[in-house]
């Protein structure tokens, strides 16, 4: 346990950083689940659920939650499903 009380501070941030990003994680991997399902199932509106997704992971690369080439891959990925 920390005794200093900067460190004790950090220890309360850094848990709140990390609830925050699992959070956002979490709900990046929802939405590509409900993609694949969307476009498993040539649901109407798969283009809509494409743009949530595509917003989704940009949100996760401002957030520093996945790597900018990561989210590059990821959507074109993305597309590529939607195109078929």
């Amino acid at each position: 346990m920390a005794n200093i009380k900067s460190a004790k501070k950090r220890i309360k941030t850094i848990k709140r950083q990390n609830l925050e990003n699992r959070m956002v994680k979490s709900a990046l991997k929802t939405q590509l689940k409900k993609f694949d399902a969307a476009v498993a199932s040539d649901a109407e509106d798969v283009s809509s659920i494409y743009n949530e997704t595509v917003s989704k992971v940009d949100k996760a690369v401002v957030h520093g939650i996945i790597h900018k080439n990561k989210a590059a891959r990821t959507k074109a990925e993305l597309a590529k499903k939607l195109a078929k």
